[in-house]
């Protein structure tokens, strides 16, 4: 399966909170520039920020949705402040903080 291609890697789970993560959260990012450039920017400054553990490219009315893994709420504001809010083109972000997860099967 893996020369077929069927299977691309492999994971392993992770105790988040032995690594030191206590605050998890989605963020809805709305972009002021709808063009490829300013996709291409905002995708590689997350590509850089480590708290961004993934970045997906969406429809609607945002143009992507973060997952962010940090320590605290602290340091949370400190992502939001002095990185997600330092990039032009973002125009609105929308934090939605993870409570609990009932089902999640990524490493």
């Amino acid at each position: 399966m893996e020369k077929a291609g069927i299977i691309t890697g492999y994971r392993a789970v992770t105790n988040r909170s032995a690594l030191g993560v206590g605050f998890i959260a989605y963020i809805a990012v709305g972009l002021s520039d709808h063009s490829q450039a300013a996709q291409r920017a905002f995708e590689r400054a997350v590509a850089q920020a480590p708290q961004v553990r993934e970045c997906h490219n969406v429809t609607g009315t945002i143009e992507y949705i973060l997952r962010v893994e940090v320590s605290d709420i602290g340091a949370y504001k400190s992502f939001h402040t002095d990185v997600l809010g330092t990039l032009p083109a973002v125009h609105a972000l929308t934090t939605y903080v993870v409570l609990d997860s009932s089902k999640d099967l990524r490493g």
